[in-house]
């Protein structure tokens, strides 16, 4: 647990801060990257409301939180940090009053300044079939670490999962028969996404040829595993498809986020309706999927404007 009054902040904010803390990763069941970027955001505002005299989190008012919010504007926040933060400070100030903490939600009235939202970079469909075959060219010199990638690569393309879905994936979670993968998403949430006939075999090739040279002992159930044999982490992921991708001319740069923009760009230019789209990403709300109709317009735009002689 993060020590808050390391930070700076008094004996009554590190502790409310240690209580929230113990209840983003108990109760709501945050993965460690969410309840960090919480506290920081939480930290920040404690030390604005410090500096105030407030000197516990019953206290905060929304003028505080608007004082904030206004502070973070002058030193040149992003708007998509500013969004964040007021989200992160309405969530918390919901939890101050529903646990008794404070008197009333501070927050409730509080508005999250727009964020501009970039569109998502997506692979074509020719620089994933170049991604993927590039890969599959250097499976003779590179053995058990080159049907790894290529199970990776094929499997993030299919499913559209998050990199931290697919390191947390055991072998038991993958139906190869039905050709569908359990992943637990965000809250731990379960849900179940279908991968077609080039993932299967990429994966079958992986577990019966490439994961028995590579497992030790301490392997345990992890579908992927690392250079040492231990469950492969997200930095691991996010540098193969980055090395992959770059034996492809022309291709943008992205991660394995990139390759679930493109996941979900190619289902919807290919006729998927979006809530069925929203389901296989594993999307809270409808909103956060409709940014791929805007992808897969614009992409429409852009084939109008060079193949129509009157565009």
């Amino acid at each position: 647990m993060t020590d808050h009054e390391s930070v700076g902040l008094g004996e009554a904010w590190a502790a409310v801060l240690a209580d929230y803390e113990t209840h983003l990763t108990a109760e709501r069941d945050l993965s460690a990257h969410s309840v960090r970027a919480y506290l920081a955001d939480l930290e920040s505002l404690a030390a604005h409301a410090s500096r105030l005299g407030i000197d516990q989190p019953a206290g905060l008012s929304i003028r505080t939180l608007r004082s904030w919010l206004a502070n973070l504007q002058t030193l040149g926040k992003a708007r998509t940090t500013m969004a964040r933060r007021a989200t992160s400070a309405r969530v918390f100030t919901a939890w101050l009053a529903r646990t008794g903490r404070a008197p009333s939600d501070a927050g409730a009235l509080l508005a999250s300044p727009k964020a501009h939202r970039e569109l998502p970079v997506a692979l074509s469909e020719l620089e994933v079939r170049a991604l993927l075959d590039a890969t599959v060219e250097s499976l003779a010199n590179e053995g058990a670490h080159g049907l790894r990638d290529l199970a990776i690569l094929e499997l993030l393309y299919a499913t559209g999962i998050r990199v931290g879905e697919l390191v947390g994936l055991d072998i038991d979670d993958l139906d190869r028969g039905r050709r569908v993968v359990r992943v637990f998403g965000k809250g731990r949430k379960e849900r179940s996404v279908p991968y077609g006939l080039p993932a299967s075999e990429a994966v079958e090739l992986w577990l019966e040829r490439g994961r028995p040279s590579t497992a030790i002992e301490s392997s345990g159930a992890a579908m992927f595993l690392g250079a040492r044999g231990g469950r492969i982490d997200q930095r691991a992921v996010r540098r193969v498809v980055h090395e992959r991708l770059a034996a492809v001319d022309g291709a943008p740069d992205i991660g394995p986020h990139g390759l679930r923009h493109t996941a979900a760009t190619h289902l919807l230019e290919g006729g998927a309706d979006l809530r069925s789209v929203q389901e296989i990403l594993g999307h809270a709300s409808l909103g956060t999927t409709q940014i791929y109709t805007h992808v897969s317009n614009e992409r429409l735009r852009s084939a109008y404007r060079l193949a129509h002689p009157r565009a």
